[in-house]
């Protein structure tokens, strides 16, 4: 008996536009929020946008961030 794998759900292009708050990108990331308030001011974690007091991350960003930080081994 054979079984197809189901084809991975591609989100709308929109999706990866849209800006989510610092606590969802934190989980995103695996870290926690104060780790990635820490990246903000010495500028290691990816981008962020201000709107006032509010800091928001656009998902491609973070996604491009993570895909950045990709490594085959451990002496790259």
């Amino acid at each position: 008996m054979t079984t197809e794998s189901p084809s991975p759900i591609t989100p709308p292009a929109e999706y990866w536009e849209g800006f989510i708050p610092e606590g969802d990108a934190a989980d995103y990331l695996c870290q926690s929020v104060r780790t990635i308030q820490k990246w903000r001011v010495t500028g290691a974690g990816p981008e962020f946008y201000k709107f006032g007091r509010s800091v928001r991350y656009r998902r491609r960003d973070l996604r491009q961030w993570v895909e950045d930080r990709r490594r085959a081994h451990t002496s790259q």
